[in-house]
């Protein structure tokens, strides 16, 4: 059975007022961006509404609706508050590195290409790696409610299985650290790729050295 709902003029506005704080700047190429916690609360507040209208009378569908966005804006901006926040911590320790900071929903992506993280053939860490590695740390241990999935890759120089290996102990060498510098080992899981899902061409050498990475997943847990 399809319910017609008409959501209150106040209510319309609250979602609008709540998108539009969702702009800010990006720190990295200047260009406005929207905030995740401000998307997720517009479409919390929209989902609210319309679920406080539903569930109410006929006379008190108005009112339904208007708490109901507002419950909706509280529980909806709340994942989205504390990854922006956990987004601008890195983004700031991270400028200049080298690493690729993502942003896709909720997920935080690190993207450590191998000139900074390892030598070739190796899984042992970089001497200069490992300053990066450290304001990671920081920042992980500020926002403990998050999981960090670490992936490793490797270039297609090689036999497949030599590199799934290798791909494998480079995600381990990194998730070893974190738990040795504190970060509670329920938090981290560690995957190899191996050769698989290049980010460049792997007949040039740059391409290679983009390939041989590792890619830091930051994610909720709830």
């Amino acid at each position: 059975m399809n319910i017609s709902i008409n959501v209150s003029r106040w209510t319309t506005l609250l979602v609008a007022a709540v998108f539009a704080t969702a702009c800010s700047i990006d720190p990295y190429t200047g260009e406005e961006k929207t905030s995740n916690t401000a998307k997720g609360a517009g479409w919390g507040a929209l989902g609210g509404a319309v679920l406080g209208a539903a569930v109410s009378s006929k006379s008190d569908r108005k009112k339904g609706a208007l708490q109901g966005a507002v419950a909706g804006a509280a529980a909806g901006g709340g994942y989205g508050y504390y990854m922006d926040r956990q987004e601008a911590k890195l983004r700031a320790r991270l400028e200049g590195t080298g690493v690729g900071v993502e942003r896709v929903g909720d997920t935080i992506k690190l993207i450590m290409p191998g000139n900074i993280t390892f030598d070739t053939g190796s899984s042992a860490i970089k001497g200069g790696f490992t300053d990066v590695l450290d304001s990671v740390v920081l920042v992980a241990k500020e926002f403990d409610k998050t999981l960090m999935q670490i992936n490793g890759y490797t270039d297609s120089t090689g036999s497949f299985q030599t590199n799934q290996s290798l791909s494998e102990q480079r995600a381990g060498s990194v998730g070893r650290y974190f738990m040795n510098q504190g970060v509670a080992a329920s938090r981290i899981r560690t995957t190899g790729y191996g050769p698989r899902d290049p980010v460049a061409d792997n007949s040039t050498a740059s391409g290679r050295e983009q390939n041989r990475r590792v890619e830091i997943e930051m994610l909720p847990t709830q």
